[in-house]
């Protein structure tokens, strides 16, 4: 399995975050790297306010703060959050359909655009004082004690949500299902049972976020070329769909 991820992908204005958040990834232990992304570690201490924004990846998240812990379902719009003086927090992000092996009874569309404390569902749910070593050790024998509990069904969903976020081909549901050997419908239930969002969703958040990222990069790009390459038809649909997802043009995000 992948090391955590080195993108900024999902982060609006990573250059502010990054140059007034201490923000770091960790890997967890072995048996849960298949489920888990990684663990993300911030920490801050701040002359002033500051707003994160975020455009949430398709993975349910457990977050840890000073305040408590809370289960963070899919979120289905640009997450935005106000830091103020000096805190922390420190988060486990699931794989896309991941989460399912530590919550199997109840489907992950439950959880979806919700946030609800994580000791609802285990009371257990608490993160120590102490250094980053400390709190992923902690992390670590939580989630162990609470799974993973593998399913066919599970591996499925996960295999199919990373093969979408890697293949650029895979613009369609259509093209999906025919990788996944099952139909239309049988892929939305897997989708809404496993992974939380239906499979044309998790396509187009990946395609957002690929936009996202080329428009971080000094040079502009064609938008058009991208356009097509994401599989849209054409430059005005590109723009259309990232400006009702980021809240602007892809342009005037570029120009920012």
């Amino acid at each position: 399995m992948a090391a955590p991820r080195r993108d900024t992908r999902g982060i609006l204005d990573p250059d502010g975050l990054l140059s007034r958040l201490r923000f770091r990834r960790r890997e967890p232990a072995a048996a849960l790297r298949p489920y888990l992304e990684h663990y993300w570690l911030i920490d801050w201490d701040l002359p002033r306010p500051y707003t994160t924004s975020v455009l949430p990846h398709p993975s349910v998240n457990a977050v840890f703060q000073p305040g408590g812990a809370e289960l963070s379902g899919i979120g289905t719009a640009v997450f935005r959050q106000e830091l103020t003086g000096r805190g922390w927090v420190v988060g486990t992000q699931f794989r896309p359909g991941g989460f399912a092996a530590f919550d199997p009874d109840l489907p992950v569309s439950v959880w979806t655009g919700r946030r609800v404390p994580l000791t609802d569902l285990w009371p257990d749910a608490e993160l120590p004082a102490g250094d980053d070593d400390t709190r992923v050790a902690a992390l670590d024998a939580l989630l162990l004690a609470h799974g993973p509990h593998p399913h066919p069904d599970t591996d499925t969903a996960l295999r199919l949500a990373e093969l979408v976020r890697h293949d650029r081909t895979i613009t369609r549901v259509d093209d999906l299902a025919a990788h996944s050997g099952r139909t239309v419908r049988a892929l939305q239930r897997l989708f809404s049972a496993r992974v939380g969002v239906p499979p044309k969703w998790v396509i187009l958040r990946y395609r957002i976020h690929e936009a996202l990222e080329a428009a971080e990069r000094p040079d502009a790009p064609d938008w058009s070329r991208l356009a097509a390459d994401l599989g849209y038809s054409d430059h005005a649909h590109l723009t259309r769909a990232f400006t009702r997802t980021v809240g602007v043009p892809p342009s005037a995000y570029a120009a920012r």
